[in-house]
């Protein structure tokens, strides 16, 4: 006889010799726990799985929150003034506070050969003379001079003390008339429409300080009441700059439909600005002489009436303009390949670094000498680029996939994305090669709507579009101004401003 230990719960605890019916029930017993531990295998594994799934999506996260966190104004399209405290001290010599993309120049500090300096000149013809004489002679005392004939002169340039403001009274006279007696009263001219107003040159003046100078109304006020001893109220600084817009208009228009039309190469961007409590985009479309600025609900409402070369960031919608001519700004490579490089630690962002900053190089040199890139160098930078990029194309296969996606299109990382878009985008990033007109960054724009972030951050916005609407048409006029070498007050104080319109040179 066969003496073992059942398993079975039963008689876990005694020595039975074995029969078919107790056999039978260990081994139904046996097959329900493996049944059992078999599903609590299966949960543990899928519920390691979804772990690791979860695991891999928070340290892509992570690394997202800390890509985000070491981009600056070096390395990415944010503004310096958004850097903060996390700027660099000067007294730290172990990294720069900033970092230029354009690296060390060859050339010394300061002014360079050529370089027309601005040294304050005396006047042949001064406004008042003070003569000093001696009050007693060096050598004896004496205290009596003859009339000298030389002397030497030394100039003050200052600012005449403010004056109280002209006031001139226009008299409409009632006249009869020597031949039939009838009544005739003259006419005021046609700005001329109250019995009291100020006049263009206090109008132009309080224009240029806010549209040119960004000084807030109530400030302006201020000002203008310390320096001319005139209370303006901010309605009438308002009405002030309404009327200026209002008398420009034709000129924006006229110098908006040049840039669309009549001009080569021209420059297109977008920022976000806050009016009332939404936000709203400033679209810029400028050259190198003209700038037009208007506001857009969205910041994919880009100009579409246009033609020629347009220069503009990697933003989709500008692709959607048709027939135009796309050039890429390289900056803004420059400065994304700068985050691959350094927070990201791929390899082939700094080789395609060194070739842009060696292209555009090599473009600076020919232009300044105007000279066209021999075409065995230019195939040179054209194969340089594909092969740099096929290997970052290469590098990110070869990595494994991303697992935040749950479905759609697969997610890609930054670097990828980049690579594939410079590749797609090769012709427009390396059109400043081929044609000598095209720039190699879209600064230009940037230079125009910097001004529009300066007004948002010392006013904080504005209160209604049609405050915005004229701000964008007086800085447009100005900004014009400027590049076409005009004074700003003789500019705003011209009785016609169409006239300005054929002057202007594009």
């Amino acid at each position: 006889m066969i003496v073992s230990h059942c398993t079975h719960t039963a008689c876990s605890d005694v020595f039975l010799p074995w029969d078919c019916g107790a056999l039978a029930m260990c081994c139904e017993a046996a097959q329900q726990r493996l049944e059992a531990l078999a599903r609590e295998h299966a949960a543990l594994v899928k519920d390691n799985n979804g772990l690791r799934c979860e695991n891999a999506r928070l340290k892509e996260r992570v690394s997202e929150l800390e890509r985000t966190l070491s981009l600056d104004s070096t390395n990415s399209g944010k503004p310096p003034s958004s850097d903060g405290y996390k700027k660099k001290a000067k007294s730290d010599s172990s990294e720069k506070r900033t970092k230029s993309l354009r690296g060390k120049s060859q050339k010394p500090s300061g002014g360079q050969p050529g370089h027309k300096g601005k040294t304050l000149q005396q006047s042949a013809t001064p406004d008042h003379i003070v003569n000093h004489h001696p009050e007693q002679c060096s050598e004896c005392g004496a205290d009596e001079f003859e009339h000298g004939t030389t002397f030497i002169r030394r100039q003050i340039f200052d600012l005449p003390k403010p004056q109280p403001l002209e006031v001139t009274e226009h008299r409409a006279h009632l006249c009869c008339c020597s031949g039939c007696g009838a009544a005739n009263r003259g006419e005021f001219p046609s700005h001329i429409k109250a019995p009291v107003q100020y006049g263009a040159r206090l109008s132009a003046m309080v224009s240029y300080l806010h549209h040119a100078q960004f000084i807030p109304e109530k400030r302006l006020a201020e000002t203008i009441a310390d320096l001319f001893s005139v209370s303006l109220s901010t309605a009438t600084v308002s009405a002030m700059c309404r009327r200026t817009a209002e008398r420009f208009a034709p000129v924006f228009d006229a110098l908006t439909e040049i840039i669309r039309l009549h001009t080569l190469v021209k420059h297109m961007d977008e920022t976000g600005m806050r009016i009332g409590a939404a936000t709203r985009w400033v679209h810029v479309l400028c050259t190198r002489l003209l700038t037009s600025l208007r506001l857009g609900t969205r910041r994919g409402d880009v100009e579409h009436n246009v033609n020629g070369i347009i220069v503009h960031d990697d933003y989709a919608p500008y692709f959607t303009i048709a027939d135009v001519i796309h050039a890429a700004c390289n900056a803004h490579h420059m400065r994304e390949l700068a985050a691959v490089a350094d927070i990201d630690r791929e390899p082939w962002a700094l080789l395609l670094i060194r070739l842009l900053d060696r292209a555009c190089r090599v473009r600076n040199f020919a232009r300044a000498n105007n000279r066209t890139i021999n075409p065995s160098l230019l195939a040179l930078f054209s194969s340089a680029w594909d092969r740099i990029l096929d290997q970052a194309i290469a590098y990110h296969d070869a990595l494994p996939e991303l697992q935040s996606a749950k479905r759609g299109r697969k997610k890609r990382r930054k670097g990828h994305n980049l690579a594939r878009r410079l590749q797609k985008n090769k012709h427009d990033c390396l059109r400043f090669l081929h044609d000598m007109r095209v720039p190699y960054t879209n600064n230009q724009g940037e230079t125009d709507l910097r001004m529009c972030k300066l007004r948002q951050k010392i006013s904080g916005g504005f209160r209604t579009e049609l405050g915005a609407i004229d701000f964008l048409l007086m800085r447009s006029i100005i900004a014009t101004g400027r590049k076409q070498g005009w004074n700003i007050m003789e500019m705003l104080l011209h009785p016609h401003p169409r006239e300005l319109i054929p002057k202007l040179r594009f």
